[in-house]
């Protein structure tokens, strides 16, 4: 499996060549646009920085509602969530995508903005890949992130959703949340691409933005 991480919440996850790309931003990010002809987009909810399909790049389906998307390919499951602690009243709502690509299971998390019931937590316990956003502010934050790896125990961590050094949203670095874990649990990558395959028994992966 090689994910590549464009930025903020965006990535390409490619898996025994299906490939998806996750919460496409607009041209207001200054990450680099995607080059990439994905075969879906997920969209986890409709704000500017995660909605931005006609960027993408070539014929594809889109995955934005809780209908979710089956076929003899993969299974994309949406789970409802809320981008606040108010049951969605400040940011409204927000899709969790658990996706299963033959022995992959791997969920995205979207803008998440509260705890998950035990409900949901179960329905993705264990996940092979657990994409989670970390900065806070309007998602999660650090704190409330490490909670739920804790509860959810995937197998790999790449935090998602935080300030860098060229995106001044008011979000906290990644730091706040690699910090909570030992040092020898953690892998800074210097690229933007992965095989996690390759990953040295690491558990938490920092990719840099494409």
């Amino acid at each position: 499996m090689k994910i590549k991480w464009w930025g903020h919440s965006c990535f390409s996850i490619e898996i025994n060549g299906i490939k998806i790309l996750t919460d496409p931003y607009d041209d207001s990010l200054p990450y680099k646009k995607f080059d990439d002809y994905p075969d879906y987009v997920t969209v986890s909810h409709g704000h500017f920085d995660h909605n931005a399909v006609e960027r993408v790049n070539g014929d594809f389906k889109v995955v934005d509602s809780e209908k979710g998307l089956k076929n003899d390919d993969l299974n994309i499951e949406a789970l409802k969530s809320y981008h606040d602690s108010s049951k969605g009243k400040n940011r409204g709502e927000n899709l969790i995508y658990l996706m299963e690509i033959g022995d992959y299971r791997i969920c995205h998390l979207g803008d998440l903005g509260h705890l998950l019931a035990e409900k949901t937590i179960n329905k993705i316990k264990n996940v092979d890949l657990l994409l989670i956003p970390v900065g806070g502010n309007y998602t999660i934050d650090a704190e409330t992130a490490y909670k739920l790896t804790k509860k959810i125990e995937p197998k790999l961590i790449i935090p998602m959703h935080f300030k860098t050094d060229i995106l001044d949203f008011p979000i906290t670095g990644v730091e706040k949340f690699t910090d909570k874990f030992d040092e020898e649990e953690v892998n800074y990558v210097n690229e933007s691409e992965i095989n996690l395959g390759e990953t040295e028994n690491k558990q938490v992966i920092v990719l840099n933005y494409s």
